[in-house]
């Protein structure tokens, strides 16, 4: 990790993530019925958990309406979750007066060109590999793993080493 992206992630006070190539691979599943399904990482899950607890807050904007986000955000414990978002810098900017924090103490994981707005005012901007070259060149960081596969675990990981949280959210494990 450069100190750069150090001393963005070491800011974070809330991280918020996209959901579609973001915390899954972006695949859109559907049924014959019209219901719509997708596939979370069981490591990303327990990554928010740990980023949670080590005092982040956690919150969603996403451009698309889904039950099924909305159940794995309250199973996670994710604070903050804005749905059908097709401004997402409006979102944002509602998100950050209700949590009461600044862009400066933001971070935004995104993976397309809806997500640049919010990306270019956060203090730690990440992306997936798989994210369109614009958005990778405005981000602060672009993880090794492909959204949906670990991506938001390693970012989780990654703000909690920046702030010096990682070991003792990790020491209970290794008792």
């Amino acid at each position: 990790m450069t100190e750069r992206v150090n001393e963005c992630a070491k800011q974070v006070r809330l991280m918020i993530f996209d959901v579609d190539g973001v915390m899954t691979d972006g695949s859109l599943y559907y049924t014959d019925a019209g219901e719509e399904l997708k596939a979370f990482n069981s490591l990303d899950g327990h990554g928010l958990k740990m980023l949670k607890n080590s005092g982040v807050k956690l919150a969603i904007i996403t451009g698309r309406n889904s039950k099924l986000v909305e159940h794995r955000a309250r199973n996670l414990g994710i604070d903050f979750l804005f749905q059908g978002a097709h401004d997402k810098l409006q979102s944002f900017q509602a998100l950050i007066a209700k949590a009461g924090v600044t862009p400066e103490q933001c971070g935004f994981m995104g993976d397309d060109v809806i997500d640049l707005p919010v990306m270019r005012r956060v203090a730690f901007a990440v992306a997936v590999p798989a994210a369109p070259e614009l958005v990778l060149q405005n981000a602060h960081y672009v993880t090794g793993r492909q959204g949906g596969h670990g991506a938001v675990r390693e970012v989780c990981e990654l703000i909690m080493a920046s702030q010096g949280t990682l070991d003792a959210a990790l020491a209970p494990y290794l008792q």
